[in-house]
């Protein structure tokens, strides 16, 4: 049975990661002189962006006993994102990884420390109990401990009543292999998340283009009901299981600051939405506005901007 009272709207499972981006605009990282300090990890912003949408977040991460530990405590707990679950890791750096500044997918250097050695004990049952979504990231599945933990807890969230969700942020780099990747994705998949996808995922995943019907059929053979597919500057299509696929397009952005989040970005707006219980459509069309004031800002969205009014 589910609980009835919800009181954490969003657990952001995964990276807390120091992000150094790029100063100088559109070279590779080889090119790169200048960096500046940004807090990152595609949960964390996510969580940081549910906060400040008046929606109750909470993060579970790993972070190191160090200056840049602290920092991470500061940044979330300025926004209201409950870092309870945020445990400090002896002897450890915290995750630093470098950025390159972009109009479209940046180029990165991860250094990975403290992010991945995420224990169950930072996810007991009775927080799962509380939570409305479960959310994390192909990046925090990538690496145990924190693989094991995400995998287990997820299930018992699902069991729990939860929704799930997880961006398939894939990279590379950061696993083994890609059989590795696809078999954790799957068995994460049989607990019907939400799936949010970028076409450079998409691309990195699968090793080639892929009609987007194909993509679709995947994830809905490995039991997902609601697959979101970002197309960038072209916008996105959300394919829903026996409904027919929405496609809309993006905010046209005349000056594009920084991509770095702008899926985060929409990530967040669309669960935000979609907690409020908004049908599909306007979930897109709150993703969508909140990616565009993103790609107008470096390193996160602005702080001056009552970014709730222009969404409902």
């Amino acid at each position: 049975m589910k609980n009835s009272i919800k009181n954490i709207d969003i657990l952001c499972v995964g990276e807390v990661l120091i992000d150094f981006i790029g100063h100088q605009k559109d070279v590779l990282i080889n090119n790169t002189r200048d960096y500046h300090r940004y807090l990152g990890g595609s949960p964390t912003n996510v969580a940081m962006n549910s906060a400040r949408l008046g929606l109750n977040s909470r993060m579970v991460a790993s972070i190191g006993d160090d200056g840049f530990g602290e920092y991470v405590f500061e940044r979330l707990n300025e926004v209201g994102v409950n870092t309870e679950s945020i445990f400090k890791i002896d002897k450890t750096p915290t995750s630093v990884i470098f950025v390159s500044r972009t109009q479209s997918t940046p180029d990165f250097i991860p250094y990975r420390e403290a992010d991945y050695r995420i224990s169950e004990s930072q996810i007991p049952k009775e927080l799962l109990s509380v939570t409305n979504i479960f959310h994390t990231t192909c990046f925090a599945l990538s690496k145990n401990p924190a693989q094991t933990t995400i995998l287990k807890k997820a299930e018992e969230a699902f069991n729990l009543g939860c929704q799930l969700s997880i961006d398939i942020n894939y990279a590379d780099e950061l696993w083994e292999n890609k059989e590795e990747a696809l078999s954790i994705i799957k068995a994460y998949c049989k607990f019907n998340p939400l799936i949010k996808i970028s076409e450079d995922d998409m691309l990195r995943l699968f090793g080639r283009t892929l009609p987007h019907s194909e993509i679709f059929d995947f994830f809905h053979n490995e039991g997902v009901d609601t697959i979101c597919l970002t197309l960038g500057s072209k916008g996105v299509k959300l394919a829903e299981k026996e409904k027919e696929t929405i496609q809309m397009p993006a905010i046209k952005v005349e000056n594009v600051m920084d991509a770095t989040g702008a899926g985060d970005a929409f990530w967040s707006g669309f669960l935000f939405a979609y907690i409020k219980e908004k049908p599909a459509k306007e979930c897109l069309e709150v993703a969508l506005q909140l990616a565009a004031l993103k790609l107008q800002n470096v390193g996160r969205l602005p702080d001056n901007i009552d970014i709730l009014s222009k969404l409902l």
